[in-house]
């Protein structure tokens, strides 16, 4: 299966990675990933990967990479801007896709994307990998099987405060002429694809946004990530938002709220879901991924209140990493298991999820979000034609 990636910063690596690992944890895949060819327009970066990874080939243009012929499979890993021009171009060669979060620098582009995929028959991934921790499939699996009764509230919230330094740089995450939007597009988007997973479908939205600090000091091209600081040189306009805020009503009655910030400060990466239903309550917390707090009404005075469960080989995918309770799974563990659930569809001839259908279902919850902005009122989650 030949592999190409465009895109070579801190989450081309990760992907490059997971595939390297494919085989040793995966085996039973019975698939043998070649890293053919990597592309970035920053040549020392694309070299660096290649050394690092081993690729076959390197190049400045991704048009290399959606044309070449031994490549079957193409990551998308650039900035928003970027994804939906090369994602046109992957789709239109016949290969399948892999694309980060948010797909499209709007709703209609992630709805255009979506439909060439549909059109083109081929197997898309989108990279909400939060959704793969163990606890949190059990969690699903937990709702599913009807353990907590009938959903009734759905609290989903993403802080982080990486960006609560003023002179934390301008990376194209604060531009929106490269990403789009800012939280709602980076973080918004995995509290509602868990959202989605855990409580099903969103109907109706009332959204806030707010930006925190206006300017900052300008990047080096290349260079860095959105993690790094420069006290000095000349600065830029952040043209995106640093907050976003929504209350929610689902589709099956329960109610809902949000909240994602990059500059809170303290919080360095608390990606919340809790769940309350007729019968129970769930919390996790991704800065302890390993931890699952659970209470269920079950009548026994010894069960008043959460028990803390840890992360073992009872629960899905863990024991692919670790045979016994207690070992501490990671964010890459997680990019490794999103990559055999994308082969595995693709060696199946069949949809992944989450795919670009699921990124679609997100966008539409963002824009509904973005309207009530303007309107200051309750916005109904809409298709988009």
């Amino acid at each position: 299966m030949g592999i190409g990636v465009v895109g070579m910063g801190w989450m081309g690596d990760v992907h490059s990675r997971a595939y390297r690992q494919l085989t040793d944890r995966y085996a039973e895949l019975e698939v043998q990933p070649e890293l053919v060819i990597c592309a970035d327009a920053v040549v020392t970066r694309a070299h660096e990967a290649q050394r690092r990874h081993g690729f076959g080939q390197t190049s400045q243009h991704w048009q290399d990479v959606t044309s070449h012929q031994a490549v079957d499979v193409v990551h998308v890993t650039t900035p928003n801007s970027q994804h939906k021009e090369i994602l046109l171009a992957a789709l239109k060669a016949g290969k399948h896709v892999f694309c980060e979060k948010p797909v499209g620098c709007s709703t209609t582009e992630t709805a255009e994307i979506a439909a060439a995929a549909q059109q083109a028959n081929v197997t898309s991934g989108v990279g909400y990998n939060y959704r793969w921790a163990p606890v949190v499939q059990y969690a699903r699996q937990l709702i599913r099987d009807g353990k907590l009764g009938d959903i009734t509230h759905y609290r989903g919230r993403f802080l982080v405060d990486y960006a609560s330094n003023p002179d934390s740089v301008l990376s194209w995450r604060f531009q929106r002429e490269h990403a789009g939007t800012g939280t709602l597009g980076d973080l918004m988007s995995h509290c509602v694809d868990l959202a989605h997973m855990l409580a099903g479908s969103i109907s109706q939205v009332v959204s806030n946004h707010h930006t925190f600090i206006s300017e900052r000091p300008q990047a080096t091209p290349g260079e860095g990530t959105h993690f790094s600081v420069d006290s000095g040189g000349p600065k830029g306009p952040v043209t995106n938002e640093d907050y976003v805020s929504a209350l929610a009503r689902f589709s099956n009655g329960a109610q809902g709220s949000f909240e994602v910030c990059r500059a809170a400060f303290g919080h360095f990466c608390e990606n919340v879901i809790e769940v309350n239903g007729t019968k129970g309550r769930l919390l996790w917390n991704y800065e302890r991924m390993n931890e699952l707090h659970l209470h269920l009404a079950d009548g026994g005075p010894e069960n008043n209140g959460p028990t803390r469960l840890q992360a073992g080989p009872e629960h899905p995918s863990f024991s692919t990493f670790y045979p016994g309770a207690g070992n501490c799974m990671g964010y890459e563990d997680l990019k490794v298991i999103e990559t055999a659930n994308f082969v595995k569809a693709i060696l199946k001839q069949e949809s992944c999820e989450p795919g670009l259908n699921e990124a679609w279902e997100v966008a539409k919850v963002q824009a509904a979000m973005e309207r009530s902005w303007k309107s200051e009122k309750w916005e109904d989650v809409e298709d988009v034609s």
